[in-house]
């Protein structure tokens, strides 16, 4: 009954993609680092990464997840996929540790590192 033969054998899985970067967020620029207020020990742990991507998408880090002396997290700024420039698709924001993929940022359009400031208390009302 039927053909005789063998199924096919199952396509191959999917080949995964890599990405390769020169630099971290904080390296990517000379005058990218903050200057950080040596006196405070903890000033580096109220700094932010907010990076935007060319189609609308953007994300946020914190500086102490990239910091080599707290997190010391692998965030990177990819310049190749696969062996491939990303020139004409633009950098990316590659955070490897995540395990969902939704703070890569494609084709990033703007990096700003700012310290993150709590609002003054409002008045009580009484």
């Amino acid at each position: 009954p039927g053909g005789g033969g063998r199924p096919p054998p199952p396509p191959p899985p999917p080949r995964p993609r890599h990405a390769s970067a020169r630099c971290r967020p904080h390296a990517a620029e000379a005058g990218a680092r903050p200057g950080f207020d040596p006196a405070r020990r903890k000033e580096r742990s109220r700094f932010l990464v907010a990076v935007s991507g060319g189609d609308g998408h953007h994300t946020v880090l914190s500086w102490a997840e990239i910091d080599a002396d707290f997190g010391n997290a692998p965030v990177l700024l990819a310049t190749h996929m696969d062996d491939e420039e990303l020139d004409a698709a633009g950098t990316r924001l590659v955070v490897p540790s995540d395990r969902y993929g939704a703070r890569y940022v494609n084709a990033v359009t703007g990096i700003w590192i700012g310290a993150h400031r709590l609002p003054d208390p409002s008045p009580s009302e009484g």
